[in-house]
Parts: C-alpha cells; structure tokens; sequence
C-alpha cells in the first residue's frame, strides 16, 4: 500500500490557551484531514507516521498538558507489562482491538519472549494501521501473528472473521487487549453493548485488559482538550472510573483493580501515580 505524501514540515500549533486551527489549513491528503489517535499516539512517542491535522491537535494537546508524550508512554509500558503478566499465568492467544501504529517492543514480541507459542491477532479500522502492521510484525517461528481489519463496533464481524478464527481457538482462554480504544466511541454508538458481546464470545479463563484516559485527575483541562478534539472532528470520550469498570461486566478484577496506569503492577516505584490520566485495569472471566 503507497502512503500519502507528508508534510515535510510540522504544524504550527494554535496558540496558548485557543484550540488548534482548522486541521484542513495544512492536511496534504484528504484521508487525513481529520486527526487520528494513533497518528496522534505515533507523535506523542516520537514517530514519524502522522500528518499535520495529527500534530496540530496533537501539538495543542501538549499545551494544555505538557506531560502528554510521559502519558503515551505509560499507556504504552502497561501494554508490556500485562502482556508479560498473562503470559506467565499461562495465557497463549491474545486479541488486540485498536492496535494503533507499531511501537516496540509490539505485543506480539512481548508475549512470545515469555511464550514463544503465542498467538496474536491485530485488528484494526485504519489502513495505515494495518499496511505498517503487516511491513513490522514479524512472529518467531514457532508462534503466530495475523492482522484483520475490523471495528470494535462490529464485534460479531470481528469474532467471524475468517483469519482470526484460524488463529485463536475461543474454545481456548484468550486475553482481550482494548488499550485507549474505547476512548474514540460515543455512548450513543452502544460501545458498551459491543464490549459485552465480546465478553460473552469468550470462554471462562479469559481475560480482559484496558486502559481509558479520564478527566476525573484534572476535569477542567481535559473537557478543554476534548472539545478541541471534538471540534477538529475527532471522537474523544473520557470517561469516569465507575464508566470505565462497567466494560469489564461480571468479570472479575485481578490485583490491584481498576487503578491509575502507572499504578498497575510497576516495575519500581511511582512517585506519583496520578501523573499519567488513564485508568487501567485487567479482569478475569470466572
């Protein structure tokens, strides 16, 4: 797949206390005059796959909370880290819904270094997403990797598709992976309805992790840069603790619950576990 040509220069940003520009000022593609979380996410960690309307939010972003690159990272760093948690509890197939634009270690490689057997689907509703998935993740030679497109929004398309049924056997435990996903769907679109039927679709043992950003540590300049956000055409929907453990229904929460991102098993100590505004947990099917 050829990509869109790039601006070879950065947005500029709008300016300190205003939301960014029209995202179309700058665009150089029409597929991507709206900005894309995973472009904005590829950004943030210091990528080279986005595009102006994703650097000019992106960018406004930083303004209003300039550890915004710090959060990214965490979000990222609790991926490896309940990726290594559940292979070592022994789990051998993982489904991961809003994979976003390849950042290594990948999960893949995260949860084949623990188990080499592992398998993993990718899905995604990007076609940039998948076209960089498909280049950069490459399985060892005795676990699998596959890629579908697909929309969280269309679970019984996902758990039918032909490609992930020949990777994962749902007969079988499989860890569910919905990282900073379920932020880009609005409660009018049942996004918990869609959640459940994935739930349902999977057999005791299973598991479910997620992380959600949330304005419940900073209210004010969240609702801020979400209706930036929104205004540039963008879907952005932060959530409240209590909105957040609904997605995991009946399932049982492991330790330590459904706790700040950085505060979700650490590797070391966190000086300030609030600093990083996603919610984050894992939980157990019974």
């Amino acid at each position: 797949m050829t990509e869109p040509e790039k601006s070879d220069q950065p947005s500029e940003p709008g300016q300190p206390g205003q939301p960014p520009a029209d995202a179309t000022r700058q665009a150089v593609h029409p597929d991507h005059l709206i900005p894309n979380s995973a472009r904005m996410y590829d950004y943030w960690l210091g990528g080279k796959d986005n595009y102006a309307a994703d650097r000019e939010l992106a960018d406004f972003f930083l303004q209003k909370i300039p550890s915004m690159r710090e959060m990214a990272r965490a979000n990222r760093d609790f991926v490896n880290r309940a990726t290594h948690a559940l292979a070592a509890e022994g789990v051998r197939q993982f489904l991961d819904i809003g994979t976003g634009i390849p950042t290594s270690p990948n999960l893949h490689e995260t949860a084949q270094s623990v188990a080499p057997d592992a398998h993993v689907v990718y899905a995604d509703n990007d076609p940039v997403v998948l076209a960089h998935a498909r280049a950069l993740m490459i399985s060892n030679e005795v676990g699998q990797v596959a890629y579908i497109a697909a929309d969280v929004r269309r679970p019984e398309a996902i758990l039918a598709d032909p490609e992930l049924r020949a990777q994962l056997d749902l007969e079988r435990p499989v860890a569910l992976m919905l990282i900073a996903v379920l932020m880009l769907i609005d409660d009018r679109e049942d996004v918990q309805g869609s959640v459940a039927k994935l739930r349902e679709a999977l057999p005791s043992g299973s598991y479910l992790a997620i992380t959600h950003p949330t304005a419940d540590f900073d209210p004010p300049v969240v609702n801020e840069v979400t209706e930036s956000a929104r205004a540039s055409g963008m879907t952005f929907v932060p959530r409240a603790k209590a909105e957040v453990e609904q997605f995991f229904g009946d399932w049982e929460l492991i330790e330590p619950g459904l706790v700040p991102v950085r505060a979700w098993r650490p590797d070391g100590p966190v000086e300030d576990p609030q600093s990083a505004w996603y919610w984050a947990g894992v939980a157990r099917k019974p």
